[in-house]
């Protein structure tokens, strides 16, 4: 009994390093154009031998928070909804969050969202479990256009 208590302990300290080396949060931010909702954008990195899910995403920082895709649902038009299935993060590469794609969805703001400051966020991944992360609030970043696709059928946060 005492070596399986002991056993579980050790496998539990090795653990908890690896999750903030083997996942990288970075380039972060998020923002809001109307106060009611809100979006955020990063790159994750998985730095890791095997593939993970982003599978979840929390904060009380809305009512809802969900982790949101576009989907083409005609030729050039975009509907941008929940994923259910989460984002993969390849073995030793990455998945990138941006305006237009891929990204996080408050919907619902408890408070709107002011320059400069941070929303704390939940990621919730397959293999690596839980990471806590602040992601900065910058109301007036611009969007990289280079990595958007044409997504007419989304609303105010894109633009």
């Amino acid at each position: 009994m005492y070596s399986k208590i002991l056993g579980t302990t050790f496998a539990c300290l090795i653990a908890l390093p690896a999750v903030a080396q083997d996942i990288m949060v970075t380039d972060s931010y998020a923002r809001s154009a109307n106060g009611q909702t809100g979006a955020a954008f990063m790159s994750i990195m998985n730095h890791t031998d095997v593939d993970d899910q982003l599978v979840d995403v929390r904060s009380d920082a809305a009512r809802r928070v969900e982790l949101h895709t576009h989907t083409e649902i005609s030729e050039g038009v975009f509907q941008m909804g929940r994923d259910e299935d989460g984002f993969e993060v390849p073995a030793h590469g990455m998945h990138q969050l941006a305006r237009g794609g891929d990204h996080v969805m408050f919907m619902g703001l408890n408070a709107p969202f002011v320059d400069g400051e941070a929303v704390a966020v939940t990621l919730v991944f397959e293999n690596a479990g839980e990471i806590e992360i602040d992601i900065p609030i910058d109301l007036e970043r611009q969007p990289d256009h280079s990595q958007m696709s044409d997504h007419s059928g989304h609303g105010t946060m894109d633009n």
